[in-house]
């Protein structure tokens, strides 16, 4: 966890100026377009602005912190109520500054649906200090929008703060993405109950699966037929779940190549050496394939398109992956949720910048940047 701090401190220590040659091109037209200038009495230009809101993104300090910090700086002379009112303005900013660096990526599934989706994730915060909260963040984003359309914290410990499909309202005929810590039988009936879709990292040990006739699914028998890279396979099944009907559901498999095969055995076998356990060979032959339980309906959804949408929802699983080690580092806003947003746009903001930096640093250029206008004084 230390080399990932220090990374993220550093994108937020550089040299300003060369750390802007990283931004999306337009970002100073979006500051002015997204309202986020207006109504300011100091500090109208948008460096000055976004130079403060990164000290309080990038670095974790609170509030406090970081108008302590902006002023020692002369950067700005503001109050604590002064800048989380300059959060709140800046959510739709800071929105539009990630759409332009995930459109730079070139994130985007190449099979297309005319549905729009929406990617379901959480992560834990722990604030800084000796007597820091401890939080869990629930958040949606929706695709291809890529907006956050809702933000909730829960405490960590006690009934119904888990990871849960339950924590997040559905709507008719929604179309959700989630990662295996979502496989459970109570979120899937949720979701269903609320006539909603779920396409799901199938987690084997953590749901019970019948087949159509209401007989034990075996999967490990429904996988040996699937012995060459890239082959697929769906088959029907029932998610049962209390007294209630059973959900009927699809699970979908390809096997994975060779290498991806020996890089998962490799890291199940280091995590069990690790922790002192026993590797169970079932997990081996799990690890050989990725398997997503899914309500979508068939007709529109064949099993292709539902593993290349998975597949998709990977892609942004690195991003939130970067996010998860980012937010752990700050103080974020409780009460608001306008300012909750902001807080999370800006967090993910400074996710794909530290990645974007990350990625010119290690592969396209000696010294750590692109080539731009900038002149020596």
């Amino acid at each position: 966890m230390q080399v990932q701090n220090a990374i993220v401190h550093n994108a937020a220590d550089e040299d300003w100026e060369l750390l802007t040659t990283f931004f999306p091109k337009q970002w100073r037209d979006l500051a002015r377009s997204s309202g986020a200038l207006k109504g300011l009495r100091q500090d109208k230009g948008e460096e000055g602005y976004l130079r403060v809101l990164m000290l309080h993104f990038g670095c974790g300090l609170s509030m406090r912190e970081t108008v302590t910090r902006a002023n020692e700086a002369k950067l700005a002379k503001l109050s604590s109520v002064a800048l989380f009112k300059r959060l709140r303005k800046s959510r739709e900013w800071l929105y539009q500054l990630c759409r332009a660096l995930f459109e730079e990526r070139g994130l985007k599934p190449t099979i297309a649906t005319k549905h729009n989706l929406r990617l379901v994730d959480g992560t834990l915060i722990k604030e800084p200090g000796p007597t820091g909260a401890q939080w869990r963040i629930h958040y949606s984003l929706r695709w291809p929008a890529l907006r956050c359309d809702y933000f909730k914290l829960s405490p960590v410990e006690g009934a119904g703060n888990g990871e849960s499909l339950r924590q997040f309202p559905m709507a008719r005929g929604e179309h959700i993405l989630a990662d295996r810590g979502y496989c459970h039988a109570s979120g899937i009936h949720f979701v269903a109950e609320q006539n909603g879709y779920v396409a799901v990292r199938l987690n084997p040990d953590g749901i019970m699966l019948q087949t159509p006739a209401g007989d034990a699914f075996n999967l490990l028998q429904k996988l040996k037929p699937l012995q060459r890279s890239g082959q697929i396979a769906a088959w029907n099944a029932l998610v049962p779940f209390e007294k209630r009907p059973p959900v009927s559901v699809r699970i979908c498999a390809i096997r994975k190549s060779k290498i991806a095969i020996a890089l998962a055995h490799k890291q199940l076998r280091r995590k069990a050496s690790k922790q002192g356990s026993e590797l169970q060979p079932e997990t081996l032959i799990y690890a050989e394939y990725v398997m997503v339980l899914t309500t979508f309906p068939e007709k529109e959804f064949p099993a292709r398109l539902v593993l290349e949408w998975y597949r998709f929802r990977w892609q942004i699983e690195l991003v939130f992956k970067r996010f998860k080690q980012i937010a752990q580092l700050g103080h974020l806003p409780k009460q608001d949720p306008e300012s909750a947003k902001a807080w999370l746009y800006g967090k993910l903001f400074v996710a794909l910048l530290t990645d974007k930096v990350l990625a010119q640093a290690r592969a396209l250029s000696p010294w750590g940047y692109t080539l731009q206008a900038i002149e020596a004084p």
